[in-house]
């Protein structure tokens, strides 16, 4: 076997909405994350199944650094009962630096709200490609603004 040289970033929020209702608006209404925070996403769309499905495609044109990119994904996994989600990337600008790229995001109840784990593992095209640290920092972001949607009638 090849060597593979997957690698991985991680990152941790801590936020105030439930695991079960950010969990909710990542897998069952993905769409809704363009209307929470459009100066970052300015479109998700469903190609194939159905919101919340195994399977799907999904399509996110999304302001990265101040250009915009296309990612077309394929909901990979879905486990309900933890509240964790697999995005594989199979189209899109981001084969331009990495042969392979997956999100995973799951949503922990915690004693106050949930905290969001977001893994990205990936494959670089060359050594000279910097790790997604943006991508990671913009999931992180795209978080705070579900959570603050989340959590804005709760004050």
């Amino acid at each position: 076997m090849a060597n593979s040289q997957v690698q991985k970033v991680e990152t941790k929020v801590h936020i105030k909405a439930s695991a079960e209702k950010f969990y909710d608006v990542m897998c069952n209404r993905t769409h809704h994350i363009a209307k929470i925070c459009p100066e970052k996403v300015q479109a998700v769309k469903i190609h194939k199944g159905e919101w919340g499905d195994e399977g799907s495609i999904v399509s996110w044109n999304y302001l990265l650094d101040g250009k915009a990119w296309v990612a077309k994904e394929v909901v990979e996994g879905i486990d309900r009962e933890n509240n964790k989600m697999t995005f594989k990337v199979i189209e899109g600008d981001i084969f331009g630096y990495y042969k392979s790229f997956k999100f995973i995001n799951q949503a922990t109840p915690k004693i106050k709200g949930s905290e969001v784990h977001w893994v990205m593992e990936y494959e670089k095209q060359n050594h000279d490609i910097p790790d997604p640290h943006t991508l990671l920092q913009f999931a992180v972001e795209v978080s705070k603004d579900i959570d603050a949607y989340l959590t804005q009638d709760q004050k």
